[in-house]
């Protein structure tokens, strides 16, 4: 099982878990709360049969990497990216990130610079400012996240429940685009994921990304379902296009959150269109 070590605690080493597949440019998936870094099956397919490597990862604290109680911010989770880039030793790469992994791809570019990378893409975007403030009038209310945190610490379990039916939006789209297999797998892996970090997370969600936004030079790729209740649309993506030189953005309509389970044709028509891949394949 490959993995990379990019820190301690208590002198115990924190191990990131990834997978590296097929060869030619490569492609970083990095993955949303809380799943993991299978959860992006529905675009490894397709990258992989238009002649892309793939590479994901679990982000700490949730797959099969490590479960510390340090380090869930988005610098962190930049450096562990950043590590994870330079220990494969990659360039020319295409990073695409979906809801927090979305704050990755924006931290890393704005930290790091885009020496290793060609293009980015956003799913589910999480900037450019979550919450609402007197010059952020277009975000939520902290009180949300102050009861989401609640929610966790009192049953972390139930609220997974909640929120897992709002990321598929299942009232509307179970069974015919989210079965319930699929619905309780992604709860399988919420529920194996750190309790520490299921609700640590929840604060790095209001991280103010409008300082790397202005950084970021490469060509951005935004898809966002119209219908998302987790990052809602007018708050999050709708933003993007005045805040990057180079930005395409794509609505998925009457798309939830979770956009790259429920509308992968959509999702892997934009991305594979965006990076210059030739056809999806027919499924």
């Amino acid at each position: 099982m490959p993995s990379l070590i990019v820190g301690t605690e208590n002198e115990a080493a924190i191990d990131i878990h990834y997978e590296d597949h097929g060869s030619g440019q490569p492609v970083v998936l990095i993955h949303g709360y809380p799943l993991n870094g299978n959860s992006w099956e529905r675009q490894e397919r397709e990258l992989l049969a238009n002649g892309h490597r793939v590479i994901s990862y679990d982000r700490r604290g949730f797959g099969r990497s490590s479960q510390p109680t340090v380090g869930y911010d988005y610098d962190t989770f930049a450096a562990d990216l950043n590590a994870l880039l330079e220990h494969l030793d990659l360039s020319d790469i295409i990073l695409v990130g979906f809801s927090m992994g979305s704050g990755e791809v924006t931290r890393y570019l704005g930290s790091y610079g885009s020496a290793r990378v060609r293009k980015a893409a956003l799913f589910g975007a999480i900037p450019p400012y979550l919450l609402k403030t007197d010059d952020n009038l277009e975000g939520v209310d902290g009180d949300v996240f102050e009861q989401i945190k609640a929610a966790i610490a009192t049953d972390r379990y139930a609220w997974f429940k909640d929120f897992l039916d709002n990321f598929y939006n299942t009232d509307k789209l179970m069974p015919e685009r989210i079965s319930e297999q699929a619905w309780q797998a992604s709860f399988n892996v919420a529920a194996a994921a750190s309790p520490f970090a299921s609700y640590a997370c929840v604060d790095t969600w209001l991280t103010d990304f409008r300082g790397d936004l202005p950084k970021i030079d490469v060509p951005v790729l935004v898809v966002h379902g119209t219908e998302d209740r987790i990052l809602p649309f007018e708050a999050t993506a709708a933003r993007l296009p005045d805040l990057i030189d180079d930005v395409k953005l794509v609505p998925v309509e009457g798309g939830p959150h979770n956009i790259a389970w429920t509308h992968p044709d959509e999702v892997n028509d934009a991305l594979l269109e965006f990076i210059g891949a030739s056809t999806r394949v027919a499924a």
